[in-house]
């Protein structure tokens, strides 16, 4: 029988994964100055923080969570998002003790029963960031700025910045009565979840990817054309920070955002190398969602960068990208000479230098052959004259030149 990987997940091998690595390592190294600390939690929540948090109406809750009993007969979810499983987590542990802000960043995979596309599986990755104990503008323009400077870090400057605000609990209710007066003669035409949602939670309406629904909302009521005082002058505080960073931004009055949660500032980081589904990174405020699991009213801020898109973008910013080579290779003749290269190997080794060797009795030239393959440096050949004579020969594969060096004086020649 022949075995395959689940549709909509994926392997992730060299040389691909030193670009994860890559990715991963930037991500910790411009976060961590800007004071996020680490947070690792579980893949599996329970149900219920998903369907509180997210919305039942939403896509992600419907249509796409991995949902199944365990054997307590308790609801089960694999993660489809990180802002929750963090929330809870903050909650729990009475993280919400310690001064503000309380900030972390997280990485892992992320489960969504969805079609499989570009950039987009069924068992994906992310990196998010999350902010606690701060309702101030300039957070959010902080973070984003965290956000611009870790893709610039990664090479990426062709990258579109789109802000917005979906307002409070205090100015969405007329919002969304706007949007339930802009819809009754467009309803019978708009998708059986849009129908649905029309009554539940129009918002949803404009988040959906249904051609139709694209079409019938257009001239839709625009959110930013409601906002209560308070909102206003946080979203237009928040731009003039962005103009103070340096951020160039667009707003995006669509934006609404697929998650129930999101309160005032949300934006989008896109590209156009990704096709239909432009979005790298995404986030914005959740200033209720901490009290909504019963913490302390706590205002909050994230966002989630989604790793496959990213990726993607890099291989085709940079193809540069590749397995690193080993600094040295050691063909050897002989068993006496395997021994011996073995503890070569290790001390180099413990110097901090790659070192692959020849195996199985292979010639001499497909040793060579393989080292030049691996793209090696030097290649180091050990046979029965070189151990009498206490000498080993070289070859540098990049230029060419090569000689002999002391088996002791091996490691003093690399390093």
């Amino acid at each position: 029988m022949k075995y395959t990987a689940l549709k909509g997940v994926h392997d992730i091998f060299p040389p691909d994964v030193y670009v994860w690595q890559k990715v991963e390592t930037t991500a910790k190294e411009v976060f961590s100055v800007y004071g996020f600390h680490e947070i690792r939690v579980p893949i599996m929540e329970s149900t219920d923080i998903f369907i509180r948090s997210i919305g039942e109406t939403s896509d992600i809750v419907e249509k796409e969570m991995y949902t199944f009993p365990d054997k307590a007969n308790r609801s089960i979810t694999l993660r489809p998002e990180g802002t929750a499983p963090v929330v809870r987590s903050f909650i729990e542990n009475h993280l919400y003790n310690q001064p503000s802000p309380q900030k972390f960043f997280y990485s892992g995979p992320m489960f969504r029963y969805e079609r499989p596309q570009k950039g987009r599986f069924r068992q994906f990755y992310q990196i998010g960031v999350e902010a606690f104990g701060v309702s101030e503008a300039r957070l959010d323009a902080e973070i984003i700025s965290m956000l611009k400077l870790f893709l610039e870090r990664l090479g990426l400057t062709e990258l579109n910045f789109e802000v917005n605000s979906i307002g409070c609990e205090k100015c969405r209710p007329d919002y969304k009565k706007a949007l339930i007066d802009f819809f009754p003669d467009k309803v019978g035409g708009l998708c059986p979840d849009c129908n649905r949602r029309y009554t539940q939670n129009p918002l949803r309406i404009l988040d959906c990817k249904v051609a139709a629904c694209i079409e019938l909302r257009k001239g839709a009521p625009q959110v930013i054309n409601y906002l209560c005082i308070d909102c206003k002058e946080h979203f237009e505080e928040f731009q003039s920070l962005l103009r103070l960073l340096n951020v160039t931004y667009i707003i995006n009055p669509n934006m609404v955002r697929g998650l129930d949660y999101y309160t005032r500032t949300t934006f989008e980081v896109t590209s156009e190398h990704l096709g239909s589904q432009k979005a790298v990174a995404a986030g914005g405020r959740y200033d209720r969602l901490v009290e909504e699991f019963g913490g302390p009213p706590t205002p909050a801020i994230g966002f989630a960068i989604g790793m496959e898109r990213l990726v993607e973008i890099l291989k085709t910013h940079n193809s540069t990208f590749r397995t690193p080579a080993p600094g040295a290779f050691l063909a050897t003749i002989g068993n006496d000479a395997g021994r011996e290269s073995l503890k070569i190997a290790e001390k180099l080794r413990s110097k901090g230098i790659t070192v692959e060797l020849g195996y199985e009795g292979a010639s001499l030239k497909s040793q060579m052959r393989k080292a030049d393959k691996l793209g090696a440096n030097y290649v180091f050949i050990i046979g029965e004259d070189e151990l009498k004579s206490g000498k080993i020969k070289w070859k540098n594969l990049k230029d060419g030149s090569q000689g002999e060096v002391g088996i002791k004086e091996i490691e003093g020649f690399m390093v």
